[in-house]
């Protein structure tokens, strides 16, 4: 008798799983994500620390001095935003005037030129409008509440980090516990590439995200922005995200200048400005400076962002990349789940990606053709 489970309740067991575990992580996401960026940010000092413990110096105070630097960087950042925030604030209602100014400008000016008037149109964009610079309504105090809640969840981060770095090799002898003995080597190699590579990454990122901020600032003020350090740092930030980083922290500033600026074109430069950063981030920095350590296809990066962002919004947006990267390095040591690895990986469509060997070999294959065709 055939004791083996049909096909349909095989699959029923592993879609239940599947709904339990994502259940399971959204409703734990207030108390895992933290840990989750204690263990990256962790891996972002890790250098450091090692680097003073080399030197001789003892774990714990290697360690310290590690996130002590990570601490400053974020804390100066903070206090910018902070200080920059308040003069926001206190030119809101001015803003607001402005901005329902120029929708008045704007409806004026389709009348005229199109002799068209939708006055429910202009009712709409001013009630947006009203609601968007207006602090004290309920949207604002909601948004205010969850970011204040963020900020007190991620103030833990520091001792995460600390518990990271300082239980690290008794995490390992752990892991090294949990498997067979013959399969030992491999499990060091893994954590070894996980020490290699994340933390590549994540100075890569953070060195990019600095760079960004400091760029975006530099470049609105010089283009009349006004507040030009709380936006450039925030627009900075985003690029923790890949692909999406900078067109959504480049929403922000452009926003603002179309709805507070004295003319159309003033948000037209800004949007020149932040298309110039996206190129320049895509095409010089993030190649240059964080390079293909992690070995993902962009599609699984994108859909992982998307996936993540739906489960733990922006922290989940952020630490999906090096999870999933930390992923494929389990799956190319492990036979079962060599699928996963080439799924994840490059590998299989090196030949369609856009190189310098495949654009060079595509000019050739023309030249050949245009020789065949019209001879030298």
């Amino acid at each position: 008798m055939d004791n083996k489970n049909p096909l349909y309740l095989k699959f029923t067991y592993v879609l239940l799983l599947i709904i339990l575990f994502f259940y399971a992580i959204i409703q734990a996401k207030d108390f895992l994500y933290p840990i989750v960026l204690g263990v990256l940010f962790g891996y972002l000092v890790y250098p450091i620390a090692n680097f003073f413990e080399k030197k001789g110096l003892p774990r714990i105070p290697a360690s310290l001095i590690g996130i002590a630097f990570f601490v400053f960087i974020v804390g100066f950042a903070l206090v910018s935003i902070y200080n920059q925030a308040g003069n926001l604030l206190d030119n809101l209602p001015l803003y607001k005037q402005k901005a329902l100014s120029n929708i008045d400008a704007m409806e004026t000016f389709i009348e005229q030129e199109f002799g068209l008037a939708d006055l429910r149109l202009t009712d709409f964009l001013r009630t947006r409008v009203k609601h968007l610079f207006e602090v004290g309504n309920v949207a604002m105090n909601s948004l205010f509440s969850n970011i204040t809640g963020t900020l007190f969840r991620l103030a833990i981060l520091p001792i995460y980090m600390f518990l990271f770095l300082y239980y690290r090799t008794k995490l390992a002898y752990f892991i090294m516990k949990m498997v067979v003995k013959e399969n030992r080597p491999i499990a060091v190699d893994v954590l070894n590439r996980f020490a290699s590579v994340v933390p590549r990454y994540m100075g890569g990122v953070s060195t990019v995200v600095v760079i960004l901020m400091i760029l975006n600032s530099v470049g609105l003020y010089y283009i009349g922005f006004e507040h030009p350090l709380i936006f450039g740092v925030v627009s900075g930030l985003f690029a923790f995200i890949p692909y999406f980083g900078i067109l959504i922290g480049g929403i922000f500033p452009v926003g603002f200048a179309l709805l507070t600026g004295d003319t159309p074109f003033f948000a037209v430069q800004v949007t020149i400005f932040f298309l110039i950063v996206n190129s320049l981030e895509n095409n010089i920095l993030t190649p240059n400076i964080v390079g293909s350590s992690l070995r993902l296809n962009p599609m699984m990066i994108i859909l992982g962002i998307v996936g993540a962002g739906m489960v733990w919004g922006i922290p989940g947006m952020f630490s999906i990349v090096p999870l999933m990267a930390m992923f494929n390095i389990m799956a190319e040591a492990a036979p079962k789940l060599h699928a996963y690895s080439f799924l994840l990986g490059e590998t299989g469509t090196r030949k369609h990606a856009i190189t310098g060997e495949n654009i060079r070999r595509f000019v050739n294959t023309i030249k050949t053709g245009w020789r065949k065709r019209f001879g030298k």
